[in-house]
């Protein structure tokens, strides 16, 4: 027989229909890690974008836009950009944080190297603008 579906331990998030579908969840990488002199490996630069974007929908589970985000399963989006600098991205965060913007910057240990900084689940239109100045990363 066919496994059940999955079913939440909390009520679920409510049926978004097309607002789920403009969910996005911004990860923001430092570029200059993975450039001399630095030079960090892929899979440990990929890894801090991991980090960064698994703290913040922990961080924010409650939040009925990271319910509906993970309902998407297979559909969820997710934008990768890059902050050239640890300057720019502690200013990015600085900036999230004025506008109350929910996000988690992930620091990798013991070094305490700011690397990363993820938002929550949001609908693209509320935080793009904060966002505009950054490319993707490449």
């Amino acid at each position: 027989s066919a496994p059940s579906p999955q079913r939440c331990r909390r009520p679920c998030a409510p049926p978004y229909g097309d607002m789920a579908a403009a969910l996005v969840q911004y990860v923001v990488l430092r570029g200059d890690l993975a450039r001399p002199p630095r030079s960090w490996p892929l899979g440990a630069v990929v890894a801090q974008g991991c980090h960064a974007a698994l703290a913040a929908a922990h961080a924010y589970r409650e939040h009925p836009d990271t319910g509906a985000y993970l309902e998407l399963g297979g559909a969820m989006r997710t934008v990768v950009l890059e902050a050239p600098d640890e300057a720019a991205l502690a200013a990015l965060a600085q900036t999230l944080r004025q506008h109350r913007i929910d996000h988690r910057v992930w620091t990798e240990l013991p070094e305490d190297i700011p690397t990363c900084l993820a938002l929550r689940p949001y609908p693209k239109d509320q935080v793009q603008r904060h966002l505009k100045g950054l490319k993707l990363l490449k």
